[in-house]
């Protein structure tokens, strides 16, 4: 910070943006923007003060979220944390219209970006009001009932602006949060989700040490004990691990992450969901919620470091067990992540390296340095991702994830990571055969060109790679292969970006201080020149290879294709980089190179020309003077040769010699001003010579010379981009260019050179425009007057020269002077607009010719709309130049966006992110600063709309709805694009274009009506006037676009016209948010507002305003409220009286209630009449009116609803036991009053009424909240309705629902089919009658009665559902009924019901599943006790037969389920009524009790601080359950399923009746994998050797159900997460059963194996003797007698090995090597007659095992050659002549071995000896390989 600047802002500023320093008028900007700051500061304060919500506030936040954008921070720190909480206030005024929130939340965002700006003491930001208006928006209550619209993107908004806000939450936030949201953590219940999602959004974590005892210290325990305790990844797991990954990241050091790391790695690995083993089921739920990487990157890379290191050992461990599934020539849904892993690791410890090391320290507290990352630490990790990287260069997927993660390891470890990818660039550079291994290899390069050239002490060889890369990638400039040629381009651009192009091999004679390296780089730089050379041979190759006559035919387009217009820039850009780093002496070789090529060729001007253009282009911008000695007099002489002769000008075709050099000259001009001057009468010459030719090429192609000479002389723009300020013309004894290799640009001494017009260019500038723009402007007058003649030709071409000196000149020109236009909006504030400097200054007393144009374009266009109105060409010019009158200022906006894109990509590609610190190469961070001069070039003229403007976008409207359809759309591009720039103009036109749809209009035509329409509409992203949000807009517009379905020009035979009118409907639908009734500002931002007003530094440009305009501002306040109010009221009353026209077609009646539908709001009532109209279009004829009248209905119903009272209870009070100290959660005394119990039910009045009911089902199981609200006794409740105190809308409703015919009519739409097989249970309706009732008691009941009964005795479909939605919305709406009501209720619903239930079909019991459901939710269970005790009565007594009983099964499911651990009694009497029941025969019913049992045992969890339930336990039922299985487990026979499909008579034996309890067991295992919390392993076990014994081994879909079910169930359980103590239980069983006489069952224990290993791998591998016991079990199978057996053994054993988590070892190698030797029996002669002997000898068994253990540890590295492989394949081919089986496995070994190697034998070749490799040759090639 100079001092000097801090005297002229008065302060120091928090953070500005350094680039505004180095641009040319730098000095001026101090002063500007500390006035631009004091008039934001005195207008926003001002603007609060006066309570102005809009536009005031709105627009004076606007122009400060511009001030960050242009200069950054530049604020002292006191006006910083003003404006941050006067925002904060905004953003939490309740009731605040949305999109106002919106842009106050992005711009407060913006303002805490930088957090290391403010600190805990400089701020603090209560949570509360962030954490209400969050819920009330995404939580919404009346959301979904269509009284609140808001927009998608508001929940990523205010989840960035909590993370934005939570560094500041006060220290006591973290208690204050769990005391609100522990009380919802209900596992069962979807407030579980809830509490979790908040903790992870709001718990703060960044504090200081001395304070982590108010933090995380308060929950983490509790919450990583939840984390480790459940097993089935429900959805809130993984913001748990968001969660801890965040509190990782922020505390690093200060939490001691060891106990939990093998189980954190073994969820990481199981989150993949990778493919594993035979025969495995993915569980859909484990795809669904899998883990976010990001936050796995971010969580593994905080637990990296410390004394121990355990995460590296563990992370090491999960790259080596998944690097196989690298491999390119695997492929799956998984590689996404396993590539998304790859590279953002390396990045997040690069962040984190950068922290520790390079960081400026700020208030945030750093890692203590005992937990830093060591040098030895970085190593570790970049050593263990080496392998995946490499493998996965080659990936599907493509590389550029493997170069990301290259290029920040190389930052790390250049010297690792570096060597392997030169090892693969070299060869594939040679290949031909493969280019996508070039192409790979090449964007890896790319990634790491900064650590090659930069080398450091590490890695010193690195540059000495660069001339042999660079001279062999140039093959790469290839004309038939264009991926390969855009890579090699990328690929040279960026390493000569990097590198000096010049020759210094004399200074090895000169000095002789040079080291080894440096010396070898002075010699190798000689070759530069030969590189120069040979690319620009490589690229006249591709120029001649792709003109225009060889590639396409005459008939095609002539324009250039998408692929080689990428080329040409792709061969710009990078000849452009080499000619800008090379020295002199190479450039001029080059230019004369390029000159050659150039002139003594004649190139057609679309494709080849434009490229060799571009080159010569390139030549004269890097060194202006040289090369237009060359080119300009040249070009010069050959035009005016050939334009000598009178006739050329006059020509329609022309010579291509002249066009050609027309070409190249407009192209060598694009060059630094100053340099043309001296050219400039030839050049005037050329103009005046070329501007009026005949021919259209010909003239396009002068005013581009016009438009480039022009724009050379007036831009400011730098004019050297080399890698080193100054260029490379010193001597090399002053400086050595090869020490510059790879240096970053220094931000401080850029010393960048600029172009600014001096006083001689700007008078050269305005002598061309008085010369060439003047007499056009002139004759087109004349022309526009009618004095003159001319043709159309002639005119456009006039109008192409005003164009191009508009678009050369543009930045000199002032912008459009002149009055604005007033009274659009009031407002107390000024809304002035703020001016910068760029760098102009505009010279008034000349022209003013940006007027002068705009005054003859909007004669001339009024001429030609009169007169000529299909010269089209013409009106497209006069459009794009109204477009530039408007807009341009020298840059155009797309432009800016592109190149700003650009340049962020190229910053990404390269930067360092180790260092930081801005280190960018010098010639980005030029172009950053020129980027910066852009932007405030785009934001200089502000958005003040003027008279000029409101002509033009007049003219613009006029052409918008013009006859030709290509004019409209133009024009309408160019009108949205002014409609979004100047403020307020909506409001001017937007009358205008509702003129042209008034039905009273007959002149109006079809394209008049169309275009407006299409003005309505706005284009994509842009202005939609038919939705602003502000009510004066739509008041107009949505009456106008109903009505004008009466209008003439409207007709609904065009297709076009009715597809423009649904668009329209679709996007104010899609577009619409809820706009704000209440625009009241709280006193607590009136003060703030005083507080910025009386703030210095700078002084705010206006004071406090007086009480007399603060009392005026309140006034308005209150007065804005009411006309927000009568508008709305208005707008609704314009619909309706629409809707009354009986002649309004019915697409537009349909729209009108869509528009009507939108405007139900929760904070104003909707008015009587419009509630009138919905109720009666209950019964309107068309169903997509119906549909929108039930919405709406039930929507005002909630409107309509009166509050209820609540009173605060203590629960202790109701138990009468106090809560234990610490957290107990679950069944405990405390909570056991809410729980059903029968004996205490409120069977009478007194009972209810002094009953306390607690209708939400997650109170009281974790813990109570603070206040536990319940609803106040009847007697203190408001009074129900009765005619007598209702008001006119309630009145409305009941009128018409007491009416029987309006009942019946709407119960008979209501019960009709709408799509046949596709409806569901109605949840809209539903709303519909819960409203009713619930607002209106019983009233409506006697009418629905009878209706009702009709219903439920039909069996159709849709009657069904119509009753079951009435049901439903009956017994949620008696919510308030008194008790004499309920127990009416029940007497007639009850019988109902029942009849309802005995009718139940196929099409049905989904829908009565989903009412009982409904009616269940979030209502006290001892309220509804008829209705369970109804569902309770034997569901399954077999009337109806098997199907109905598992309906009913499944309905009374849906009603218990939604009760969760309220009904523990209930839960035990279905238990015992199934448990008999268990033995079904029938299959649904079996699936269905099994799906019941699982909601049964679901409350049985064993989560931390959970009490044991009083619902039934899983333990006690398993073990009644083995009893009854007892005769299976016992039994050595084959388990048939011989089972009878009837219910015989007589009882049949035990173990009949055992095998269908098993078939019911096994639903149940299988309903409950995926919806359980916690597995019940211990009961799992006593079952699996039974489930061994039945499972199939093959794939057979032909086998019973029991089998399959069998297999299904162990593929779940395996892959079950296992907690540390239970694995020895598993093992345990699984050694039992490998003992067992079944060979499938042994075979089992193997597949079992392998999954349960890999999906507990680093559990498992956390104790010793758990491995040793997994590779005892395999290796005694390896020798199991049975063949299959023993072959499934090695194919484990290789598995583990592959994964790393048994290793081989010499014990293991000498076992098997010895089991080899294992000698065989010598054949006896057996008699022949005697039988064979089948069994194989026990010696063969254990050679045999002994060849498979070696077979196995060769195929466990497929991919790479181990150092203990060559000697196993020596000792296995010793056996390839054994008896078969073994001989069979040896083949199959060495075919495998020889697929697997064969891409890589020739680094894998290396590994043998030669003697080795012999005999390797002779197996591999021998004729046993094809015997």
């Amino acid at each position: 910070m100079k001092k000097d600047q801090v005297e002229t802002l008065g302060f120091v500023p928090q953070k500005e943006i350094v680039y505004n320093k180095l641009l040319p008028y730098a000095e001026r900007l101090d002063r500007e923007s500390n006035d631009i700051l004091a008039q934001i500061k005195g207008n926003l304060g001002r603007a609060v003060q006066l309570r102005e919500l809009w536009p005031g506030v709105l627009f004076w936040t606007r122009k400060l979220s511009t001030y960050l954008r242009l200069y950054g921070r530049k604020f002292n720190k006191e006006d910083h944390v003003f404006f941050i909480k006067l925002l904060y206030e905004l953003v939490t005024i309740p009731k605040l219209e949305i999109s106002m929130m919106q842009s106050f939340a992005r711009l407060l965002v913006s303002l805490l970006k930088k957090k290391e700006l403010l600190s805990q003491d400089d701020l603090e930001l209560p949570w509360r009001p962030l954490y209400d208006l969050y819920e009330s928006i995404l939580y919404s209550k009346t959301e979904h009932l269509g009284l609140n619209w808001f927009p998608n993107s508001v929940e990523n908004v205010l989840k960035t602006l909590v993370k934005s806000c939570r560094p500041y939450f006060p220290k006591t936030a973290t208690q204050e949060m769990l005391d609100e949201w522990r009380p919802l953590l209900c596992p069962f219940d979807v407030t579980m989700q809830k509490a979790i999602s908040y903790f992870e959004l709001f718990l703060p974590t960044i504090m200081p040490p001395e304070q982590h005892h108010k933090g995380f210290k308060l929950w983490f325990d509790e919450l990583i004990n939840l984390w480790v305790s459940v097993q089935n990844l429900p959805t809130w797991e993984g913001n748990l691990v968001n969660l801890f990954a965040r509190l990782a990241n922020d505390n690093i050091g200060y939490i001691n992450w060891d106990p939990y790391i093998p189980k954190i790695f073994t969820r990481i690995l199981r989150s993949f969901n990778l493919p594993v083993g035979t025969s495995q089921m993915i569980v859909p739920r484990y795809v669904t919620n899998s883990y976010d990487i990001g936050h796995v990157v971010l969580w593994v890379s905080a637990m990296l470091g410390g004394s121990q290191n355990q995460a590296q050992k563990q992370l090491n461990g999960l790259f080596s067990s998944i690097a196989s599934f690298y491999h390119p020539s695997n492929n799956g849904r998984w590689l996404m992540k396993l590539m998304k892993l790859l590279q953002r690791l390396p990045a997040s410890v690069v962040r984190r390296l950068h922290r520790e090391r390079y960081k400026k320290p700020c208030w945030i507290s750093p890692v203590p340095p005992s937990h830093r990352l060591t040098d030895q630490d970085v190593t570790d990790f970049v050593e263990s991702m080496k392998q995946p990287v490499l493998m996965a260069m080659f990936s599907k997927t493509g590389s550029m994830d493997a170069a990301q993660a290259l290029q920040n390891l190389a930052l790390m470890r250049p010297e690792l990571v570096i060597p392997p990818v030169l090892e693969k660039t070299y060869p594939a550079m040679e290949t031909l055969t493969e280019p996508h291994q070039l192409t790979a290899t090449l964007s890896c390069m790319i990634g790491v060109a900064r650590s090659l050239l930069s080398g450091g002490r590490h890695y010193p060889e690195g540059p000495a790679h660069v001339l042999p890369l660079l001279m062999r990638a140039l093959p790469g400039v290839d004309p038939n292969d264009f991926s390969k040629c855009m890579i090699t381009f990328q690929f040279i651009a960026t390493f000569t970006t990097l590198v000096p192009l010049v020759d210094c091999s004399s200074a090895l004679h000169e000095k002789n201080d040079l080291t080894e390296m440096e010396r070898e780089l002075c010699s190798a730089s000689a070759e530069f020149e030969d590189f120069v050379l040979q690319f620009m041979d490589r690229c006249f190759a591709l120029i001649d290879s792709s003109t225009l006559e060889q590639t396409r035919e005459e008939t095609e387009t002539e324009k250039m294709t998408h692929l080689e217009s990428l080329v040409e820039l792709g061969l710009s850009s990078t000849f452009s980089t080499i000619l800008t780093q090379c020295s002199m002496e190479i450039f001029k070789v080059a230019l004369e190179k390029v000159f050659n090529f150039a002139t003594t060729n004649i190139f057609e001007t679309r494709v080849a020309g434009r490229m060799v253009a571009d080159m010569c282009r390139a030549a004269a911008k890097c060194h202006p003077a040289e090369s237009l000695r060359l080119f300009v007099p040249h070009c010069c002489n050959s035009i005016t040769h050939l334009t000598a002769n009178e006739d050329v000008s006059n020509e329609e075709e022309l010579d291509k010699e002249l066009l050609w050099n027309l070409q190249l000259l407009s192209e060598v001009t694009r060059v630094d001003g100053e340099k043309l001057l001296p050219y400039r009468t030839q050049l005037v010459q050329i103009l005046q010579l070329t501007l009026r030719l005949r021919c259209k090429q010909g003239y396009t192609l002068a005013c581009n010379l016009l438009h480039h000479i022009l724009r050379s002389t007036v831009l400011t723009y730098p004019t050297d981009y080399c890698s080193v300020p100054g260029g490379f013309n010193r001597p090399l004894q002053e400086h050595l260019p090869i020490k510059d290799w790879g240096r970053p640009g220094d931000l401080w001494n850029l010393e960048i050179k600029w172009h600014v017009p001096s006083v001689e260019e700007t008078a050269f500038v305005f002598y061309i425009l008085d010369l060439l723009l003047q007499p056009e402007l002139q004759r087109l007058q004349r022309y526009a007057q009618g004095e003159q003649d001319m043709s159309r030709d002639d005119v456009l071409q006039s109008l192409n020269i005003i164009q191009h000196c508009l678009l050369g000149a543009g930045s000199m020109l002032p912008p459009l002077g002149g009055p604005p236009v007033t009274g659009l909006v009031p407002s107390m504030i000024s809304l002035e607009e703020t001016k910068l400097y760029i760098g102009v200054d505009y010279d008034m007393s000349r022209e003013n010719y940006r007027e002068a144009i705009c005054k003859v374009m909007r004669q001339l266009l009024h001429y030609i709309l009169e007169h000529s109105e299909d010269d089209t060409k013409s009106l497209f010019a006069i459009i794009k130049i109204i477009s530039d009158l408007m807009h341009f200022k020298g840059s155009h906006k797309h432009e800016f966006d592109s190149r700003w894109k650009s340049f962020t990509l190229v910053k990404k590609s390269m930067e360092n992110r180790l260092h930081g610190k801005k280190q960018h190469i010098r010639a980005l961070l030029i172009d950053r600063v020129l980027l910066q001069h852009e932007m405030r070039k785009l934001l200089v003229e502000g958005c003040e709309y003027k008279t000029v403007h409101q002509d033009l976008l007049r003219d613009l409207l006029r052409l918008s709805t013009s006859t030709y359809s290509q004019v409209r759309s133009k024009a309408q591009n160019v009108l949205f694009s002014a409609l979004g720039t100047y403020n307020f103009c909506c409001r001017d036109i937007t009358p205008l274009v509702l003129e042209l749809l008034k039905p009273t209009r007959t002149d109006v035509t079809q394209q008049q009506f169309k275009g407006a329409l299409y003005c309505l509409l706005g284009n994509h992203g842009g202005v939609c006037l038919a939705n602003l949000h502000d009510w004066d807009c739509i008041a107009q517009t949505w009456p106008a676009i109903v009505r004008s379905g009466l209008s003439s020009a409207m007709s609904l035979e065009k297709p076009s016209i009715v597809r423009l009118f649904d668009d329209l409907a679709d996007k104010v639908h899609r577009q619409y948010e809820t706009i704000g009734i209440d625009f009241t500002v709280p006193e607590s931002a009136v003060f703030l507002g005083q507080s910025i007003t009386n703030s210095s530094q700078p002084t705010p440009h206006m004071g406090t305003p007086t009480d007399q305009e603060l009392k005026q501002g309140l006034a308005l306040q209150k007065a804005k409220n009411q006309e927000a109010e009568r508008k709305y009221e208005h707008l609704v009353r314009a619909l309706l009286e629409c809707l009354d026209n009986r002649d309004l077609p019915w697409k537009f009646e349909h729209i009108a209630i869509g528009f009507l539908s939108l405007l139900i709001r929760d904070d104003y009532p909707l008015p009587a009449s419009a509630v009138r109209f919905f109720v009666q279009s209950l019964n309107h004829d068309a169903l997509v009116v119906r549909k929108m009248a039930i919405a709406a209905v039930a929507g005002i119903l909630k409107q309509l609803k009166r509050p209820r009272k609540k009173v605060p209870i203590s629960p202790y009070d109701k138990s009468g036991v106090t809560e234990p100290e610490g957290l107990v959660a679950g069944d405990r005394p405390g909570n056991d009053w809410l729980q059903y119990h029968s004996d205490s039910l409120p069977q009478t009045q007194q009972a209810w009424d002094s009953f306390c009911f607690v209708e939400k089902t997650h109170w009281g199981y974790y813990c109570w909240p603070k206040k536990l609200m319940v609803y106040a006794p009847p007697d203190e409740q408001p009074q129900h309705l009765c005619p007598d105190n209702m008001s006119e809308r309630e009145r409305i409703i009941y009128d018409k629902f007491t009416e029987p015919t309006f009942i019946k009519q709407l119960i008979e739409f209501l019960s009709l089919e709408d799509r046949k097989g596709k409806d569901k249970f109605n949840p809209r309706r539903f709303c519909l009658f819960k409203g009713l009732f619930r607002n209106y008691g019983d009233a409506f009941v006697p009418v629905l009665k009878p209706h009702m009964e009709k219903l439920a005795g039909d069996s159709h479909e849709s009657t069904q559902r119509c009753v079951a939605e009435i049901i439903a919305g009956l017994v949620r709406g008696s919510k308030h009924w008194s008790f004499d009501k309920v127990e009416a209720l029940w007497e007639f619903l009850i019988p109902l019901m029942r009849t309802a239930l005995s009718n139940i079909t196929v099409e049905t019991y989904a829908d009565w599943g989903t009412c009982v459901a409904t009616a269940c939710e979030s209502r006290d269970p001892r309220k509804l006790h008829r209705l369970l005790e109804m569902l309770m009565e034997c569901p399954l007594s077999g009337e109806g037969g098997s199907f109905v009983d598992a309906c009913r099964l499944y309905v009374l499911q849906g009603g218990l389920a939604q009760q969760e651990w309220r009904v523990p009694e209930l839960l035990h009497r279905l238990l015992s009524y199934l448990e008999p029941k268990l033995t079904q025969v029938y299959k649904n019913v079996r699936e269905r009790i099994g799906s019941v049992l699982t909601y049964i045992f679901m409350i049985d969890v064993a989560l931390p601080y959970t009490q044991p339930t009083k619902s039934p336990r899983i333990a006690e039922f398993t073990e009644r359950v083995l009893s009854k299985l007892k005769p299976l487990i016992e039994g050595d026979e084959e388990i048939q399923n011989h089972v009878v499909e009837e219910n015989g008579v007589g009882e049949q034996d035990e173990r009949t009746q055992a095998i269908k309890l098993l078939k019911t067991v096994l639903k149940w295992q299988m309903a409950s994998a995926g919806r359980s919390f916690s597995t019940p392993v211990p009961q799992q076990l006593q079952l699996l050797p039974l489930l061994f014994k039945i499972a199939p081994v093959e794939n057979d879909d032909s086998y019973d159900e029991l089998k399959r079910d069998a297999k299904t169930c162990l593929s779940l359980m395996s892959q079950g997460l296992l907690y540390p103590e239970q694995i020895p239980l598993v093992l345990e069983v699984l050694q039992e059963i490998a003992g067992s006489s079944s060979w499938h069952a042994r075979f089992s224990v193997l597949t079992y194996l392998q999954i349960m290993v890999f999906y507990n791998l680093f559990t498992i591998l956390s104790t010793e003797q758990t491995v040793q016991d997994v590779r005892a079990l395999v290796i005694r199978l390896l020798e199991d007698e049975q063949l299959e057996v023993r072959e499934m053994a090695a194919t484990t054993l290789s598995g583990f090995l592959q994964c790393n988590f048994l290793t081989m070892d010499a014990s293991m190698q000498t076992h098997f090597e010895a089991l080899c030797k294992t000698r065989l029996p010598k054949k006896r002669k057996r008699d022949l007659g005697s039988v064979m002997d089948t069994i194989p000898s026990v010696d063969l068994v254990r050679r045999h095992a002994g060849v498979l253990g070696l077979s196995a540890c060769i195929l466990s590295s497929p991919y790479d050659v181990p150092t203990w492989m060559p000697q196993l394949l020596m000792d296995l081919s010793a056996h390839l002549n054994d008896t078969q089986p073994i001989e069979m496995t040896v083949k199959k070994t060495l075919s495998n071995f020889r697929r697997t190697h064969h891409d890589n034998w020739l680094e894998h070749k290396q590994q043998f000896t030669d003697d080795q490799l012999v005999v390797l040759t002779d197996l591999l090639v021998s004729p046993c390989y094809y015997a």
